[in-house]
């Protein structure tokens, strides 16, 4: 949408479950908006917040457009201290709890109408415009459409106002959105709509608004390429505005330089394969634009806004993720983010549900828990194609999970295009880390995690580490503590424990920590036996200085202290 930056989601917020089937509506209009609800009032949102009024301000303060489903006037009141600079503020808008109604509220300059109407569409509701220029002309000039750029918004608001106290206009260039308009033309009127993309001195006459028409190649390798962009643009007699993306050789796809560039110029980056020439590469990116070089920038001048899905290719992105113990209110937001704009999602058929609900559009590849380096290469394969790819796991991806084995593939690889996807570790909240919480703070000192499967490292080395960690008098957490295929290894895991460990050391058992029907139990190493445990549990064994004290509501609390005892000395 014009003025709204694509890459900013909104924040659709609820106070109540009695909004959530029109906030999961409006979701399916912008898969990748995250639901918000009040803790303890709305459960199966994305993210929970303690304070209406608080979330609202941070949520403004960080440019996230807002889509509130309560009365506007609650709205209005909550970011009432942050009404400032008008320009600066994200889109704002109320829609009733039943879809109802559609009220834009801020962001006349950054596309609220168009949300508003997006909205109203989706809805099956009119959205209550109010703004008088885009009543009276049926078109909002300061916020012209995707593909198109406002030269300078204080001077379109004199322009504007010189409008609506009668003033007619003319109109330069191709503005297609304009034909249906209700503007007061006039072939010799002194105000002039201009639509182009050559760079124009400011005039209190003219509306300049710039089409996002120009496409510069660069190969990344010719120093401060901001710098040389915009030399080349300003030889070429071309606004900054116009520019539409930048195109580099695909060899170039890792370039730090080039995606700092484009940040901070705005626009999008794509790639081509590498031809002889930037000029030639371009020509071929951009078919039927005027193409000339400026200093060694190539630069493309099409004959309308170009459309960027259609020139090169992106960067394929690769995020492995965790999703945490399996409760949606314990998945990080990052996480479901990195969901939403993902095209394909792999992983254990387990923990791929875990993750959904998912789109229509989104590729679900599912396979065996052991195949794990498969996946992972399938999945590189994948990204190097430009597509968003998700590895899912459960817990944390670095904890026993995808991230190794993604990594591993990628460094067996001699593929130069896996080496240039944009690979991120997104973290997760662990199985151990769940379960202490639930506990209290049993890892609240030096701790070791520990995987008691055999099927990746040896039994030896498996005793061998516990022998030396229990020695240590560190806190221990199992992962895999036992199986069906292995059922003795954790009686064997004990008697190695209790060899350094007395029998009263708090134990905790923590089975499906996070999803239905978890169940939580403190016992002592004496009483510990392997037929409590299962493959789902969390075994967490205390360190010598690990306490336990009754909770007010009955069963205990667990922590270990961050203090440790010096020999002669106190606490």
């Amino acid at each position: 949408m014009a003025g709204l930056n694509p890459n900013t989601a909104p924040a659709i917020v609820i106070l109540g479950p009695g909004s959530l089937a029109t906030a999961r509506r409006i979701q399916q209009r912008y898969p990748q908006a995250l639901v918000h609800g009040l803790r303890g009032r709305v459960d199966a949102v994305d993210v929970h917040y303690p304070a209406f009024g608080d979330a609202l301000r941070a949520l403004y303060a960080q440019g996230t457009p807002i889509i509130a489903l309560c009365a506007a006037g609650i709205v209005i009141r909550s970011l009432a201290g942050l009404l400032d600079e008008k320009g600066a503020e994200p889109p704002v808008l109320a829609v009733a709890e039943d879809g109802s109604a559609v009220v834009p509220l801020l962001g006349g300059l950054a596309g609220v109408n168009v949300m508003a109407r997006e909205l109203g569409e989706a809805l099956g509701v009119a959205a209550a415009i109010t703004t008088s220029g885009e009543l009276r002309f049926g078109t909002c000039l300061l916020n012209p459409p995707e593909g198109y750029a406002l030269a300078d918004i204080e001077q379109g608001k004199r322009f504007v106002s010189d409008l609506l106290a009668g003033e007619a206009v003319r109109i330069e260039g191709d503005a297609p959105w304009l034909a249906d308009a209700q503007l007061p033309e006039d072939g010799a009127a002194r105000r002039t709509i201009h639509v182009g993309c050559e760079a124009r001195p400011a005039s209190r006459d003219e509306l300049l608004i710039h089409a996002r028409a120009v496409v510069v190649a660069m190969d990344g390798e010719q120093g401060e390429v901001v710098a040389r962009v915009r030399q080349a643009l300003g030889s070429a007699g071309i606004a900054e505005a116009a520019l539409a993306c930048l195109l580099a050789p695909e060899q170039a796809m890792a370039e730090p330089a080039l995606h700092e560039a484009a940040q901070a110029l705005g626009v999008a980056l794509r790639y081509a394969p590498q031809a002889e020439h930037l000029v030639q590469m371009l020509a071929q990116a951009v078919p039927g634009a005027r193409v000339s070089e400026h200093a060694g920038v190539a630069i493309a001048v099409a004959s309308a806004p170009v459309d960027i899905a259609q020139i090169g290719r992106r960067r394929g992105r690769l995020a492995v993720i965790g999703l945490g113990p399996g409760a949606a209110e314990l998945m990080v937001p990052a996480v479901k983010a990195e969901l939403a704009r993902a095209e394909d999602v792999l992983g254990y058929e387990t923990y791929v549900r875990m993750a959904g609900p998912f789109r229509d559009d989104q590729v679900l590849h599912c396979t065996d828990n052991r195949e794990e380096m498969l996946r992972a290469r399938h999945a590189f394969e994948l990204a190097a194609q430009g597509r968003s790819v998700v590895v899912v796991s459960s817990g944390d991806p670095g904890v026993f999970a995808m991230a190794a084995a993604v990594l591993e593939a990628l460094h067996a690889s001699s593929d130069p295009a896996w080496h240039r996807v944009d690979l991120q570790i997104l973290p997760g909240v662990s199985a151990s880390l769940a379960t202490a919480a639930q506990a209290g703070a049993p890892l609240g000192h030096d701790f070791c995690v520990m995987s008691l499967s055999d099927n990746l490292k040896p039994w030896s080395i498996i005793e061998k580490r516990l022998d030396l960690a229990a020695q240590a008098d560190l806190v221990l957490a199992f992962y895999n503590p036992i199986s069906k295929a292995r059922p003795w290894q954790l009686g064997n895991a004990l008697d190695i424990v209790r060899r350094h460990r007395e029998g009263q050391t708090p134990v905790v058992l923590g089975r499906d920590i996070g999803r239905p029907g978890q169940t939580l139990r403190v016992v002592t190493l004496a009483e510990l036996l392997p037929e409590m445990v299962d493959m789902r549990t969390m075994v967490l064994v205390g360190s010598s200085t690990t306490c336990t004290f009754d909770k007010a509501c009955g069963g205990q609390w667990v922590y270990t202290p961050r203090w440790y005892p010096v020999a002669g000395e106190g606490r």
